[in-house]
C-alpha cells in the first residue's frame, strides 16, 4: 500500500467511524423520554445491580455489526454487548462501545458517549467519540485518525487553554492524595473522559482498569492532540502504544480480555499522577 493509497484507507475508515458514531449518538437521543429496559450483568456474578446494560446498547450494537459486516468484511469486532472474540488473524479490529457511561444514561444523567475505536495490530489508528456535551456545550463527534488532527464534527478541535488558569480539572476514579493544580471530575464514562482529555477540558485522567471498548477510539483522540498515554499492568507505569492480549499460563486470551490502568493527559500531569499511583 502507498502512502497515498494508506491515507485514502485511513480517511474512509474515519469517515465510517464518524458516521457509526453519529449513528450511537442518533439512538441515545432518540431514546431519551423514553421507557429504556435495563438489566445487570453483574447480579450473574452475586453483585447486586451492577453493569447496568440498556436495550439501547443491545440494538446499537446490532446496527453497528451489521454495517461493518457489509463495509469491511474481513476486519474483526470487538462489542460490549456481544461476547464474541475476533479472528485473532485479523490485522484490523474495531472496538466498539454503544453507550459508554450506561449508568448516566439510564439515570438520565447527560454525561456519556458512544465510541468508536479501530486497532491495526493493536495500534489505535482511528477514532470517533460521541459525546453528549463537548467543549461548544452540544452534542457531537470527537474524531481522528492516524498522522490526522483532532476534529470535532469535521472541524478543527485543537486543544482547549487558556493560559491565565491556574486551577485545571483532573479526571479520578477516587480522591488523589498530595497537593495538586487541578480540581477532581468523576464523569462517569471513560469514553467521555478521553475525548475530554484530547480537548483540553480535562489536564490529565485516571482510568483505573477500563475495558478495551471504554478507550480504543479515546486513546486515538489523546494520541491526536499529543498528549501522552501510559499504561500500568503490575510493573509501573509504561508508555502505551498498542493494546497487547492478555496471557494467562501460556495463552493468549485475545484482545477482548484487554484491561489495563490508564493514565492520559499532559506530560507532566501524567508523572505527576504516576508518581501519586505507582501501582495503578
Amino acid at each position: 500500500m502507498t502512502p497515498d493509497d494508506r491515507e485514502e484507507w485511513l480517511r474512509s475508515i474515519e469517515q465510517l467511524a464518524v458516521e457509526l458514531a453519529n449513528l450511537a449518538g442518533a439512538q441515545i437521543t432518540n431514546a431519551l423520554g423514553r421507557e429504556i429496559a435495563v438489566r445487570y450483568k453483574g447480579s450473574a456474578k452475586g453483585e447486586m445491580f451492577a453493569d447496568p446494560v440498556s436495550d439501547v446498547d443491545q440494538k446499537v450494537e446490532e446496527l453497528i455489526r451489521a454495517r461493518l459486516a457489509t463495509e469491511f468484511p474481513d476486519h474483526g469486532i470487538i462489542g460490549e454487548e456481544i461476547d464474541e472474540a475476533p479472528d485473532p488473524a485479523r490485522e484490523v479490529v474495531w472496538a466498539v462501545d454503544p453507550i459508554d457511561g450506561t449508568s448516566n444514561f439510564v439515570n438520565g444523567f447527560p454525561l456519556f458517549a458512544g465510541s468508536i475505536g479501530v486497532l491495526e495490530r493493536g495500534v489505535p489508528i482511528v477514532g470517533a467519540v460521541w459525546v453528549s456535551t463537548s467543549h461548544v456545550l452540544r452534542a457531537g463527534v470527537y474524531h481522528a485518525r492516524e498522522g490526522g488532527p483532532l476534529r470535532f464534527d469535521f472541524e478543527p478541535a485543537a486543544p482547549r487553554s487558556v493560559p491565565a488558569n491556574r486551577r485545571h480539572l483532573a479526571g479520578e476514579p477516587d480522591r488523589t492524595p498530595g497537593d495538586f493544580p487541578w480540581d477532581m471530575r468523576q464523569t462517569g464514562s471513560a469514553a467521555v473522559e478521553c475525548a475530554f482529555v484530547a480537548a483540553g477540558l480535562l489536564r490529565v485522567s485516571r482510568l483505573a482498569r477500563p475495558n478495551i471498548w471504554d478507550v480504543a477510539g479515546g486513546l486515538a483522540l489523546v494520541h491526536s492532540s499529543g498528549g501522552t498515554i501510559r499504561m500500568n499492568d503490575g510493573a509501573g507505569w509504561q508508555a502505551m502504544t498498542a493494546f497487547e492480549s492478555p496471557v494467562e499460563a501460556g495463552t493468549s486470551l485475545g484482545l477482548r480480555r484487554w484491561r489495563g490502568a490508564l493514565l492520559i493527559g499532559e506530560a507532566e500531569a501524567v508523572a505527576m499522577l504516576a508518581a501519586a499511583h505507582p501501582k495503578g
